[in-house]
């Protein structure tokens, strides 16, 4: 079962299967949900210029959220949500030492989703479909693309990337991406989430990247499904920038046990490309 509530602008702050949470929603970064981090005036730096979908860092554990939700459809297995993305630090706030490049804390940028929980034959998978909106009025040559996120609970802290041939290759408890999609688990491989996406970057043709995180002190893990977009301009040509307007991207997201996880995602991933794709937002 999924949820989302207006604190969190409709992201989803809570999975459950089989009795088990498998989302950490705690304060407005902890969910399920999608985020992207921009280059403005030549500055590219962590959460500096930081749209995120269920609010912003000042939100805290609060119950309101600076992100707004536009729109929401429930119904049965699916859920459709238009929101417009706050940004995670407000003006004169800082990251890693340096400052917000936003000059609000309400930003420009929409996020469309669709999600819709299971397929025929695929009853563990979820498909998740986002469109981020790049604003007209602002100029950015570079671009990552968290198409989505979830943060989990402490005990889901094994990590495995899913290989070609479909096995599992357990991955070091460490940070960072890599090629392979992610899959984490609890140690007994009972309760798993792993995700995998189709698309590549518009611009540079290269695949969606996987990330798995472990933060010892809040203990919470993570994993990611990222998209980077890069323009001419950010190779030192001037006249160029990445286009405004929408960037779709498709991930498909596999909830049960370690192996259920598994099978899902290679049966997803052998379908190809196309058949995959079935499912592109086409707005409210």
């Amino acid at each position: 079962m999924i949820t989302t509530t207006s604190r969190v602008a409709g992201a989803i702050d809570s999975l459950t299967w089989d009795g088990r949470e498998f989302i950490d929603s705690h304060d407005h970064g902890r969910q399920m949900q999608s985020a992207s981090n921009l280059d403005l005036g030549g500055g590219f730096f962590n959460e500096c210029f930081n749209p995120t979908e269920a609010g912003s860092m000042h939100d805290g554990a609060g119950p309101t959220s600076t992100s707004r939700l536009l729109w929401i459809s429930a119904s049965g297995r699916d859920l459709a949500t238009v929101s417009r993305m706050a940004f995670w630090l407000r003006p004169g706030e800082t990251s890693g030492g340096h400052p917000a490049l936003n000059m609000t804390a309400l930003s420009n940028h929409l996020l469309q989703k669709q999600v819709r929980i299971g397929l025929p034959g695929l009853p563990h998978a979820i498909r998740h479909a986002v469109t981020f909106t790049l604003p007209a009025d602002e100029h950015h040559t570079q671009a990552t693309f968290e198409a989505l996120t979830a943060y989990m609970p402490a005990d889901f802290r094994s990590f495995h990337g899913l290989r070609q041939d479909g096995r599992l290759e357990t991955l070091p408890d460490g940070l960072g991406e890599q090629s392979l999609p992610v899959v984490a688990s609890t140690a007994d491989g009972r309760h798993a989430m792993g995700a995998w996406s189709p698309d590549r970057s518009q611009t540079t043709g290269r695949p969606a990247a996987y990330g798995r995180f472990w933060f010892e002190r809040e203990r919470v893990s993570k994993w990611n499904c990222v998209v980077r977009e890069r323009s001419a301009a950010a190779d030192g040509d001037e006249a160029g920038r990445l286009p405004p307007g929408p960037y779709h991207f498709l991930i498909w997201v596999a909830v049960g046990t370690r192996e259920q996880v598994r099978v899902t995602l290679a049966e997803l991933r052998s379908l190809g490309q196309a058949a995959a794709r079935q499912a592109i937002p086409s707005g409210p």
